[in-house]
């Protein structure tokens, strides 16, 4: 039999499986790979989806225009030989976005963990609270909680009417105030911990209640327990959830907006990096622009994601003896 009978042959004995996979397959290509080809394509362009016919290939001028600053390049002249301008933002919502992953995401894990070891404990009522601790997670992404929110932190929102209360004076708009404005949408990613919640108590749930009796014996307090034990053997559950959340962090669109106002906030204090794509592609008109600022967040996402798992090795304890 040759190889091309033998192909033959796998496909039709095969063929049922390929027939229900068609539908998934056929989003697949047409609505992920086909985009995202297209997007690339898009990234060495000046592509206007209003004026389709003038667009013109300018190789990496998008590219030049998002690290124009860097290199201190007020205006450069593209391959076409249009003179185009350096993006005075691009530095600026890249360092919102950073501040904000390397805040929230670790601020969230730890009070994630927390909650968790609490929910573990034999308590009663424990479902009731899980179940109430998870809501604000599946609410929080929600454009009428990013509404809330701005509301509670307005100069004359609850957060302010309940500070006063307690003697508080003189307080700021904490979403109009630059000091303040983005770690109002540090405090909203913290409070929507509950995917994370359930994932740390799952992973403790793994964990060997004998470990714990045999430590205790051993004359270990509940702290050299929780850094001897729960730690270690819950790290490949931390490694998760941190790619998770970072992800996530990174890719933070709907509360910049609603609560920065579609705009970036005062002074540009909650332009992320996201918010800053949406306003270049949707209200310039610069799609070509923001399509490469996409495959950069893609590759800034990569790279991060390579070096938490490339140092994983240092922290992360998979229960082989290494």
């Amino acid at each position: 039999m040759n190889k091309r009978s033998a192909i033959v042959k796998l496909f039709k004995r095969n063929a049922s499986a390929y027939l229900f996979l068609l539908p998934w397959l056929l989003g697949f290509f047409v609505l992920t790979v086909y985009p995202m080809i297209y997007s690339l394509w898009l990234g060495f362009t000046d592509y206007d989806f209003t004026q389709p016919d003038t667009t013109q290939f300018i190789g990496m001028g998008n590219y030049q225009k998002m690290f124009g600053p860097i290199f201190d390049l007020s205006e450069f002249t593209a391959s076409t030989g249009e003179v185009m301008r350096a993006d005075p933002y691009y530095l600026k919502s890249l360092s919102v976005t950073l501040t904000y992953v390397f805040a929230s995401v670790p601020l969230k894990l730890i009070f994630a963990l927390a909650v968790a070891i609490l929910m573990n404990q034999k308590l009663r009522g424990v479902p009731f609270y899980r179940a109430v601790y998870y809501i604000p997670t599946l609410l929080g992404g929600s454009v009428a909680i990013a509404v809330l929110w701005r509301k509670m932190f307005e100069k004359e929102g609850l957060v302010n009417g309940v500070l006063g209360v307690f003697g508080f004076t003189d307080l700021p708009g904490w979403i109009t105030n630059p000091d303040y404005a983005l770690w109002t949408l540090v405090l909203l990613t913290v409070w929507q911990f509950g995917s994370s919640m359930i994932i740390f108590l799952a992973g403790l749930k793994q964990i060997p209640q004998e470990y714990y009796e045999a430590a205790s014996v051993d004359g270990a307090n509940n702290v050299r327990q929780f850094f001897s034990i729960t730690i270690p053997l819950l790290s490949p559950v931390i490694l998760f959830n941190l790619i998770m959340q970072m992800i996530g962090a990174f890719q933070t669109f709907t509360q910049a907006y609603i609560i920065g106002g579609g705009r970036g906030g005062v002074l540009n204090s909650t332009l992320f990096y996201t918010l800053h794509l949406y306003i270049q592609g949707w209200n310039y008109h610069e799609m070509g622009y923001a399509s490469a600022m996409a495959w950069v967040l893609l590759i800034i996402i990569g790279v991060f994601t390579v070096i938490v798992f490339r140092t994983s090795g240092l922290w992360v304890s998979y229960g082989t003896g290494e």
